[in-house]
């Protein structure tokens, strides 16, 4: 099982348009997606995201590209960790799962067949 390497960083909130508006002037533009469930701000390719349905407690989850994410799962699952979102499709073909490290770490699996790292 191989990661791709960072994609997506997701901030729980529990003030969603504070936190729009902390981050929109912090990183100088307006989010690219804006819905009442989820804010995301595109950052040089990778993804910033705001999610008022996630624990705060959680804190913020990190996702790592992979090309299979029930694969992946799968292989964290026979390394001690267990499932903390099953694997779901959050539209265009855009796949996350969540797993919990033995210590209570969370790490965050995506597909993405849209993602392009901006070069500098």
């Amino acid at each position: 099982m191989e990661l791709h390497g960072l994609r997506t960083l997701i901030y729980p909130t529990n003030d969603l348009a504070a936190d729009k508006a902390w981050w929109s002037e912090a990183l100088g533009k307006e989010p690219y997606f804006d819905q009442p469930f989820y804010v995301g701000f595109d950052v040089g390719g990778y993804e910033l995201g705001l999610d008022p349905n996630a624990a705060l407690s959680d804190g913020p989850r990190t996702y790592f590209g992979v090309d299979d994410v029930q694969a992946a799962v799968d292989w964290y699952v026979s390394h001690e960790c267990t499932v903390h979102e099953k694997p779901f499709d959050t539209g265009g073909g855009v796949v996350v799962a969540t797993v919990k490290r033995p210590n209570g770490q969370l790490v965050g699996l995506i597909r993405n067949p849209h993602f392009k790292a901006e070069q500098e």
